[in-house]
């Protein structure tokens, strides 16, 4: 299984909006280097999904539920898209600035290209940010 980051605008579509929905068609990519990434992925892969613009910040986990097929908002019929479901919140966002702030990410395409609206993530990486993600201890109240 792959891990991928995608992103969204949380006022053009939020992570709410995808648990709402409960699956989605991650239409409307046009970057040739996602493109090639949304071809490369498959079903029962996993992806952060990270607000962009307000926010800067990862904030729940989808997984590709359909692989790659044509794209029906592309005019030119060139673009594909892939089907996503909402998996699950993560307990505590992770945001840009604490990733940038370790250099264990300075590989990370989200960092390294900060535009590109899917992206691969390492397994290393994924484990890293899942723990980075985990919700913060509650002191037993004994």
């Amino acid at each position: 299984m792959a891990h991928w980051l995608i992103k969204s605008e949380p006022s053009a579509y939020s992570w709410e909006q995808l648990a709402k929905d409960k699956k989605t068609s991650w239409t409307g990519v046009r970057n040739a280097q996602a493109q090639i990434n949304l071809k490369a992925m498959k079903v029962g892969d996993r992806c952060f999904f990270y607000h962009s613009g307000e926010g800067k910040e990862i904030v729940g986990i989808a997984e590709v539920v359909k692989a790659a097929y044509p794209d029906p908002t592309d005019r030119d019929g060139k673009a594909v898209t892939v089907d996503v479901k909402a998996v699950e919140p993560v307990n505590a966002p992770v945001t840009l600035a604490a990733i940038k702030a370790d250099p264990t990410f300075k590989e990370l395409k989200l960092v390294r290209q900060s535009r590109l609206s899917v992206s691969p993530v390492s397994d290393e990486h994924w484990k890293l940010i899942m723990k980075m993600s985990a919700a913060p201890k509650k002191p037993d109240n004994k």
